[in-house]
């Protein structure tokens, strides 16, 4: 009886012991650790150097140092930083393998107070780190461009209490969740990226060989590889097409549905650019739509109700109101050496019949060499020569070779008319670039699949439409006055009624109205440097 006394006290004795050594650490362990990290913040924590010490620091002081994180909370962090993978982002950029370490040393019977701590300061940084990037995004665009002015912040007024209100809801993925886009456009990106990672664990595509281009009805020995890939990217139903070397009609007809979702004319000829487009490889494409994935994550958050928006790469312009596009037409953009910057303004009036003055950058790059070359220049394009109060000036009286971009103290400007380099409307927004939307003379231009051919402005097709629609608060100002006014022949500005955002973006990849997948050639070769910041370790921003 004696030996089975000391046997059960023994064991009351190690259970005591057990559940001394689990139960929550004082919170003096924790200001300890608090303070070592405000004293030196690049002390690490399970190896993991704290990239919000501070911040992390802020959010256990005002708390009274006490640990944050339930094993349930843990559990849906584990299962959020899990999911953004389908976001185009790395999970290890959250610390996916060093919670699951810290975890597992933080629950083993045991573990000193010092392990539960360091886990629960790991999972307040995992969190801040993915709310970060979710809000801001990754890649610092302004880093990438130095026209970039879309302006981007935390829309709470206590980022402690934000996190903090996250980290007690019981719901800590599904609050996560809520800070990605609420957008559409993003949702069907977040889908495109799911249905190409599926096709790249499939094995993918193998490139078609070259060779003169194929045309619908003609057979070739290639025609079974091309078959194969538009099955392989789901342009083409498998079984859809007949066997053999028979470019037959539904082959052309998934041909033509891949070229119109790459940009390019869809008359079911197997070209060299469109043989060009079917040999980007799947992982070209999965960094592509990563990419898009962030640029969204840059741009979707803070949209107004309406607004004007210019994809460049797409060649595209729409107007935007309540989410939906009520107006598009396609453009012409700034060529690669001239190239559309991407930045945001509002638009706030048009002018009709507009005169046209050379910017500086085209007078010397173009004007000018030309001008004196051969001393018709001018006339031929319709340019006079005016001094800066708008008189006329002869062209014949300035001895153009001795002229320089620097010396020139006149303007150049062409009249309002139909051969005017900016047609019959323009659309004003206050800007550095001397950049803006307008009609003009080089219509049959919008029928080419690549139409970069201007100097940096934008030129709309059917831009009187878009002049209906933008005045359309405004009273006595329909389209049939419109007309009236620009048959007058006179220059004459129209405020509208109330200024419209105008956004000059850069988007190789979306999802359009039918849901199809459109992907763009990266026409100024931005793309690159998106997806090598995407590569990089996470670092906070530095502030601005």
């Amino acid at each position: 009886m004696v030996r089975s006394a000391l046997v059960l006290l023994l064991g009351l004795l190690v259970q005591a012991s057990a559940a001394a050594q689990s139960a929550p650490p004082e919170p003096e362990g924790m200001r300890e650790r608090i303070e070592q990290l405000r004293a030196d913040p690049d002390t690490p924590v399970e190896g993991v150097k704290l990239a919000a010490a501070g911040f992390v620091a802020q959010l256990y002081e005002r708390h009274g140092f006490a640990l944050e994180w339930t094993s349930e909370a843990a559990g849906q962090l584990a299962q959020a930083i899990d999911a953004v993978e389908a976001d185009g982002l790395n999970p290890e950029d959250y610390l996916r393998a060093a919670l699951a370490r810290a975890r597992a040393a933080a629950d083993a019977p045991g573990a000193p107070a010092a392990e539960r701590i360091d886990c629960d300061l790991l999972h307040s940084e995992a969190l801040v780190r993915l709310l970060y990037h979710l809000v801001l995004g990754k890649v610092d665009p302004k880093t990438l461009d130095s026209n970039w002015n879309f302006g981007r912040a935390l829309d709470v007024a206590d980022p402690l209490s934000f996190v903090q209100e996250i980290i007690d809801s019981g719901q800590v993925s599904e609050r996560i969740a809520r800070e990605k886009p609420q957008r559409a456009l993003y949702h069907k990106l977040v889908d495109a990226y799911a249905a190409e990672r599926a096709r790249a664990a499939a094995g993918g595509w193998a490139a078609l060989p070259a060779g003169p281009a194929l045309k619908p009805g003609v057979g070739d020995a290639r025609v079974p590889a091309l078959r194969a890939r538009l099955v392989a990217g789901g342009d083409l139903e498998p079984g859809a097409s007949s066997e053999g070397d028979a470019f037959d009609p539904a082959l052309a007809d998934a041909v033509r549905a891949f070229q119109a979702r790459h940009g390019l004319t869809p008359d079911g000829v197997l070209g060299a650019g469109t043989l060009a487009e079917l040999n980007v490889p799947v992982s070209e494409r999965l960094s592509q739509l990563r990419v898009n994935l962030e640029r969204a994550r840059w741009l979707l958050h803070d949209l107004p109700p309406a607004f004007v928006l210019v994809n460049v790469a797409g060649f595209q312009v729409y107007l935007v109101r309540d989410d939906a596009i009520v107006w598009r037409g396609r453009a012409q953009v700034g060529k690669p050496y001239r190239a559309t910057p991407i930045f945001r303004s509002d638009l706030s009036y048009l002018v009709l019949n507009p005169t046209w003055t050379v910017p500086p950058g085209i007078f010397a790059a173009d004007i000018l060499p030309a001008q004196r070359r051969d001393r018709g220049t001018l006339a031929r394009k319709g340019l006079e020569v005016v001094d800066y109060d708008g008189r006329p000036v002869p062209a014949d009286s300035i001895d153009w070779s001795t002229v320089t971009p620097r010396n020139f103290r006149y303007l150049l400007r062409q009249k309002p008319g139909p051969t005017n380099a900016l047609g019959r409307v323009k659309f004003m927004f206050p800007n550095s670039h001397s950049v803006y939307l307008h009609d003009t003379p080089s219509r049959n231009l919008f029928d080419r699949d690549d139409r970069a051919f201007s100097s940096g402005c934008i030129r709309v097709e059917n831009p009187l439409e878009l002049a209906a629609l933008l005045l359309d608060e405004k009273p006595g100002w329909d389209r049939a006055a419109i007309d009236a006014a620009i048959a007058k022949g006179d220059t004459r500005t129209v405020g509208l009624a109330k200024p419209l955002p105008v956004l000059l973006l850069y988007w190789t990849a979306w999802v359009d109205g039918e849901g199809k997948l459109q992907l763009r050639r990266d026409l100024y070769g931005r793309d690159a440097r998106v997806a090598a910041g995407l590569a990089q370790p996470f670092r906070l921003r530095r502030a601005r």
